[in-house]
């Protein structure tokens, strides 16, 4: 599984113009499926993305995760992130999880994130989503639930 993880001072995602999901201070974090994960990918991705230090401590250093800081989550499934670019100027999807898997895992990686931290929003799987985000440093960072060969 892939989490594009961003800090963030707001994040928001629609569909159909409707408000959806909306967090102030914390985390974005764009989630991809690939077709050869398995069940405890869900659980390291969700240990690593709650416990990833991305915000300043006293010191100013990166030192704190986001239920330290009291933040919010804001999970987005985006099965792009698992597109094959290494050739050619179009993306292909073969390594992606099917939909119905895709689907599977993030609701389970939103699950087990709501029962570790209080603030925990999501987008639409599937759907046509605008996402909205003021990158906070801008600090970015790529995780994985396991190296890829």
């Amino acid at each position: 599984m892939i989490a594009l993880l961003q800090r963030v001072s707001e994040a928001r995602v629609s569909v159909d113009k409707q408000l959806i999901g909306t967090i102030a201070h914390g985390l974005l974090v764009l989630v991809a499926v690939h077709r050869d994960d398995q069940e405890q990918d869900i659980d390291r991705l969700a240990e690593r993305i709650l416990g990833y230090r991305v915000f300043a401590d006293p010191d100013g250093r990166m030192n704190l995760n986001v239920a330290q800081v009291g933040g919010g989550l804001l999970l987005v499934p985006q099965f792009t992130l698992a597109a094959d670019t290494h050739k050619g100027l179009r993306p292909s999807f073969t390594k992606a999880a099917q939909p119905e898997k895709g689907s599977a895992y993030f609701d389970k990686l939103v699950a087990i994130c709501r029962e570790r931290l209080e603030r925990v929003e999501t987008g639409q799987f599937g759907a046509n989503m605008q996402v909205g985000l003021v990158n906070d440093g801008p600090v970015t960072f790529w995780l994985e639930s396991r190296a890829r060969t």
